[in-house]
């Protein structure tokens, strides 16, 4: 087993108490709501069956995994998915062992459910907050020793540096032959290795070596091995960056496998394509009803003009679009600044209008794209699709800047969750946002979809300084 602090190992068995004495709770909340706590108080069998359920869900929706470098939408996304499981878990338990039904009744089962799940999202979310508070007193971080000093191991230094949540702390590295980073101790070559692990207190190494230097590397992998120390490997992938790649075995040996893309799937189209249908349609139903005609009003009232902006934009396969949204901006305004370029929307911009600044500082200008979506022209979440102006400036400038356009655009995506949002002012401001997509596109699941979506409706509640 690797080593690990004791205070982590106290905080998981921890964790799994907590869990079981929340469905105890839920138990007794549903019976009391379902007024059964008088005639029934502890059934050991069902508690049993949804203590055991659980943990067996568990190894499926990794429920316990460290997620605390990722968003709390995602830990979201992962409760409904164990939710899910243990729903069918239970309902086949109650079903097959003949559990009393006027117990576990329909609305007993719905209320445990519910209480459950919302008990669990508030645990995990307590924890995630705690665990942040830990590593940023310094507390909780794994020491990494760092092998190698390649363009992988100074981004990893640097990701760690910049996200402490992700709980890493470098003690050093070694390398091959004497090198400098700024910042770290140098250790030496990896000849020291076996006596840096056994005086310094390291949790896992981090191996950043070229492919080539298998003997080397073999040999950190032998001696973390014989300590029981646990090995990463940052390999060099940057020319695969833009596929979709996976680890697969042949026999005893790893193979790097780079595959379709997942929309490249039929099943995958039409699992998507339902998922748009349906979020469309319950916009327009519950909000998009009463909500959009009031900002039509609005825009009306305090500018000249249409309420709606149609727009040229690029779409699947590169194809013109129309993209409609809500005019922000006065009528007489133009995007080509005095140098004949396009000009993107900037922080204290005259051309947007008083009502355009609160509907473009809560997104509210993108809701007429949900018609977009539903004749087939856009996505629920995909890459933002640009004004044909920035398009033909950015394919000149950006690295694999087209390939974004494999797929539908969408309202809301994996870049603009991650801070990619408003103005790009330089080349790099776009490549990360094109990183961003194309991460996207070559990973994509229904999941992540769901995670985006209720990313986004985090933002809208915090707000967002780089939306104007």
């Amino acid at each position: 087993m690797f080593r690990m602090k004791r205070k982590v190992l106290i905080q998981q068995i921890g964790r799994y108490l907590i869990d079981f004495a929340l469905i105890v709770i839920c138990y007794q909340l549903s019976l009391f709501f379902t007024d059964l706590n008088e005639y029934y108080k502890v059934d050991i069998l069902f508690l049993g069956m949804s203590f055991l359920g659980w943990l067996w869900v568990s190894r499926y929706s990794n429920l316990y995994s460290d997620r605390r470098s990722k968003k709390f939408s995602e830990e979201i996304v992962l409760v409904g998915y164990h939710m899910v499981l243990l729903t069918v878990i239970l309902g086949a338990g109650i079903f097959f062992l003949r559990l009393n039904q006027v117990i576990f009744s329909v609305r007993f089962i719905k209320l445990f459910l519910i209480f459950l799940g919302v008990g669990t999202l508030t645990v995990k979310y307590f924890f995630r907050k705690r665990i942040h508070a830990y590593l940023q007193e310094g507390q909780l971080f794994d020491n990494v020793l760092l092998v190698g000093s390649t363009p992988s191991a100074l981004n990893f230094l640097k990701t760690i540096n910049q996200f402490y949540y992700y709980g890493y702390k470098c003690v050093g590295f070694l390398d091959i032959q004497e090198s400098k980073i700024e910042g770290y101790k140098y250790y030496g070559n990896l000849d020291n290795i076996e006596s840096v692990v056994k005086s310094q207190s390291v949790d896992e190494v981090v191996i950043a070596l070229p492919a080539s230097r298998q003997a080397e590397i073999q040999k950190c992998i032998d001696v973390c091995d014989y300590y029981k120390i646990k090995v990463s490997i940052l390999p060099d992938l940057r020319q695969y960056n833009n596929s979709t790649i996976y680890i697969n075995n042949i026999g005893q040996m790893p193979v790097i496998n780079v595959g379709n893309l997942p929309l490249d799937s039929l099943e995958n189209k039409i699992i998507k394509r339902s998922f748009d249908i349906f979020i469309a349609s319950v916009f327009f139903i519950f909000f998009g009803i009463w909500l959009m005609p009031l900002i039509i009003i609005l825009i009306k009232l305090t500018s000249k003009g249409p309420a709606i902006f149609k727009q040229e934009r690029w779409g699947l396969n590169n194809e013109k679009i129309i993209c409609y949204k809500f005019r922000t901006m006065y009528r007489e305004s133009t995007d080509i600044n005095d140098d004949g370029e396009y000009q993107q929307a900037f922080k204290g911009d005259p051309r947007v209008t008083r009502i355009g600044k609160m509907l473009r500082s809560t997104n509210f200008d993108e809701l007429p794209q949900f018609w977009n979506v539903l004749i087939g022209n856009m996505s629920v979440v995909g890459p933002r699709p640009h004004p044909t102006p920035l398009n033909i400036e950015s394919m000149h400038t950006v690295e694999n800047y087209m390939l974004r356009h494999i797929v539908l655009p969408g309202i809301t995506g994996y870049a603009q969750v991650n801070g990619c949002r408003g103005e790009t002012k330089t080349a790099e401001d776009m490549q990360k946002r094109v990183d961003f997509d194309l991460f996207y596109i070559h990973r994509w699941n229904f999941w992540m979809d769901c995670q985006i979506i209720i990313q986004t409706i985090i933002n809208f509640i915090r707000g967002n300084q780089d939306a104007y």
